[in-house]
């Protein structure tokens, strides 16, 4: 066999049980009620909310920074031991100042990953000559981080029926230990930026994020790309939250709707295995890929029927299929050495735009209800659609793009 094909099958193999691993988190279908059983309000867990988002915004980019001046496999083993101990605190030590940590714990085990995760996929594939595998393997990736959240909600349950929330728990902080001995496997054959400085005085991380904000800045494709990541992957994540309050509008009892959101996730799962097919798509099939996933979504939720929902799924897979394929874009235009790093400011930029979307429906859905919520919160995806045909238009002319690089912003 060649070694450059077993490599890369080593590569993807270790990619996908770190995933899976990674979402197999047994607490997330029930921590919101951990937290209310342990006495705390509405008010209080949105604060919560809050303090985890502001968690990743301030750590995403310094953790990209220091991951590319480091080790990415470092980093990646880290996430997982992050999110362990802030697991333990809520199910060990329940009370608000627990939560908060656990919080911003998991914020930090997510920003270790964020941006090293796929700069790592990135530079070891084109290590071995496979650079254009990348949107398939990073879609079959997100694959099966989505079956491992679909694992979590089916065992749950019954873990939580058997020895309630310390069961649960501890399942959580096992699944975390098993996915940080699995990050020690992957390959890493980089160096990393601190040992090509020209200025030895300044710290590894600072010069590197000092390039990769740079890159990010100056390269106006690489600049054009972070934006459009930021945009495609962050109002479909935002929207995914509020899905329940959308399937209970249907009208289905309330245990149905665990049933409906199976069908939505199983969509996600199509749409990230479609990648290798989605490298094909050039910026207008990319564009129309985007509209048709807004019209799907938007008619899914105003049909406010369970019916409704084959559509919401379809309308999910596009969308996680047009993220695979605008992350594969950017990593294609990635030159510099600071790949973790600028991967991170879109990680970054996509963490604001959420808590954008999170006040939009908030002031949509009182303003109308939800579904006309959703309705709207998809227009954006048009506007970009729209944006991507008239600059397809103007350039049409010019050189054409190889995969995965086809995509104009």
């Amino acid at each position: 066999m060649n070694p450059a094909s077993t490599a890369g099958r080593r590569l993807a193999a270790t990619l996908y049980a770190y995933t899976f691993l990674t979402d197999l988190i047994l607490l997330y279908p029930v921590y919101v009620l951990l937290f209310a059983d342990a006495g705390l309000s509405v008010g209080q867990i949105s604060s919560l909310f809050v303090i985890w988002s502001l968690a990743n915004l301030v750590l995403e980019v310094p953790a990209g920074a220091w991951a590319d001046a480091t080790s990415r496999r470092t980093a990646l083993a880290l996430a997982p031991l992050c999110s362990a101990v802030g697991f333990g605190l809520w199910t060990f030590l329940p009370s608000y100042p627990a939560f908060a940590v656990g919080f911003v714990l998991w914020g930090a085990g997510g920003a270790l990953a964020s941006g090293a995760l796929e700069a790592l996929v990135h530079d070891e594939l084109d290590h071995v000559g496979a650079a254009d595998r990348y949107a398939r393997t990073i879609g079959r990736a997100r694959t099966a981080g989505t079956a491992g959240v679909l694992g979590s909600i089916l065992l749950a349950g019954p873990v939580l029926g058997l020895g309630g929330y310390p069961a649960v728990g501890a399942a959580s902080v096992a699944v975390c230990l098993l996915a940080a001995a699995v990050a020690t496997r992957f390959p890493e054959h980089r160096r990393p930026t601190a040992e090509s400085t020209t200025e030895p005085h300044e710290p590894g991380w600072w010069q590197g994020l000092r390039s990769g904000v740079a890159e990010a800045h100056g390269n106006r494709s690489v600049r054009a790309a972070v934006l459009l990541v930021a945009v495609v992957t962050a109002i479909w994540g935002a929207l995914e939250e509020y899905l329940p309050l959308v399937a209970r509008d249907t009208g289905v009892a309330l245990t149905t709707v665990p049933l409906l959101l199976l069908v939505v996730t199983l969509g996600q799962m199509v749409g990230g295995l479609l990648a290798p097919a989605g490298q094909r798509l050039r910026t207008g099939g990319y564009a129309l890929l985007l509209a048709a996933s807004a019209v799907a979504l938007a008619a899914g939720v105003l049909l406010r029927r369970p019916v409704g929902f084959l559509l919401v799924a379809a309308a999910f897979a596009g969308f996680q299929l047009a993220s695979v394929l605008v992350d594969a874009r950017l990593q294609a235009r990635i030159s510099g050495s600071a790949r973790a790093t600028v991967t991170s400011l879109a990680g970054t930029l996509t963490e604001l735009t959420t808590i954008a979307v999170y006040a939009g429906f908030g002031l949509l859905a009182t303003a109308t209800d939800n579904a006309w919520a959703f309705a709207l919160a998809v227009v954006p995806y048009l506007l970009v659609a729209a944006a991507q045909v008239r600059r397809a238009g103007r350039t049409r002319r010019g050189p054409v793009d190889v995969p995965p690089a086809r995509i104009d912003a």
